[in-house]
Formats: structure tokens, sequence, C-alpha cells
């Protein structure tokens, strides 16, 4: 079985987020370098990826000399994002309200069961409000999901995670060190007694 792909919305967490943990500028050329192997992301979605980005206002690009060079500050896109945010939600509201009065509208014509331009008319236009309504609230969830907010919240959550595996591989070792000059018990006897991988090592 292949394995499937990232999304379109999952590569433009991802590029966002690697953007976040370097804090610098960089070439296209080099995010296609280095983006795969970070991020997942292959090098030719990269330059779409990150266009999308730009236009959104969540990556900041400048022309500088002959070459152009891209960034993102986490400031930045919290408040371009909360800004689209913001106007999606105007614009889910107002065709929440535009939904409400034609379905009130056919509601009363179809008391009589009547059939009528003007019915058909009005039935066809809440059926094109109520797809446009999906994509709305559809639209609201991937700008949650790609919040800079909750992508800093994770990145933080990883580096916890990191700081505390090392913690556990470093007291590993000084017990390792301990019974050696202790015991005399030769490390491998100890990683196969305790079943301590021979490949241990900390997380870079």
């Amino acid at each position: 079985m292949s394995k499937r792909g990232l999304s379109v919305e999952e590569k433009r967490k991802r590029l966002l987020q690697l953007l976040f943990e370097k804090k610098d500028f960089f070439q296209l050329k080099e995010l296609e370098k280095i983006a795969p192997k970070e991020k997942g992301i292959t090098s030719q979605s990269v330059k779409d990826v990150l266009q999308s980005l730009v236009d959104d206002a969540m990556v900041d690009t400048d022309r500088i000399g002959t070459s152009n060079y891209f960034w993102a500050l986490p400031s930045k896109a919290a408040t371009a994002k909360r800004n689209k945010l913001a106007r999606a939600k105007e614009s889910l509201e107002a065709h929440r309200k535009k939904l409400k009065m034609l379905t009130e509208k056919v509601t009363q014509m179809s008391s009589g069961r009547e059939t009528s331009d003007k019915r058909t008319e009005l039935l066809e236009s809440l059926a094109v409000q109520q797809q446009r309504h999906a994509v709305l609230r559809k639209e609201l969830q991937a700008y949650h999901d790609c919040d800079p907010a909750v992508l800093q919240e994770k990145a933080d959550d990883t580096m916890q995670l990191k700081d505390a595996s090392n913690r556990w591989t470093d007291n590993v070792f000084s017990v390792k060190s301990w019974c050696k000059n202790k015991f005399g018990i030769q490390e491998s006897m100890l990683n196969k007694q305790f079943e301590i991988p021979e490949d241990l090592d900390y997380l870079p």
C-alpha cells in the first residue's frame, strides 16, 4: 500500500512552522533543500506552498539584489490570521442570516405546496447558500488548525518532550557509568541485562 502524501493544508502548516523555528531568512532553493528533510514536504511542492503563504500574508518576502528572501514572524502571522478569521466569521454570519431568511420564505411558500417560479428560485438560492455555508465552516476550521499560536504550542510541547527524553537518557548514562566503576561490569552486559539499546543517544 502506497503512503498517502501530505495535504496542502498540512504542508502549509509544516512550512510555516519551519520558518517560525528557524527565525531566519531563506531563499527558495534553500527551503527546497531543508523542507523535505525536516518537515517531509516534497521539494517540488515547496514553491507553490510558500507562495500560498505569501498570498495570505503569513510569510514575508523581499528582493535583495538579484535574490528573493522569505521569512515569517509568529506575531505578524498571528495578526494576519486573526484578521482573516474575523472576516471569515463576518461572512459566515451574513450567510447564516441569509440562509435563515430563505428558509423562512421557503417554509411560508410550502404551506400550500403550490409550485411557482418564485418558489423554485428560492429553493435554488437556498441550496446555494447552504453549500456556501458549509464551505465557510470548513475554512474557519482550516484557519484554526493553521493558527500560529496553535503551531507554537505544539512546537513548545515537542521541545519539552525532547528535553525530558534527554534528561532520562542522561540518567541512564550516569547509572551505567556508576555500575561500571562500582562493579566492573562491561557496558555490553549492562545493556543486555537491562534491555538498553546499543545505539541509545541524545535527541538532537
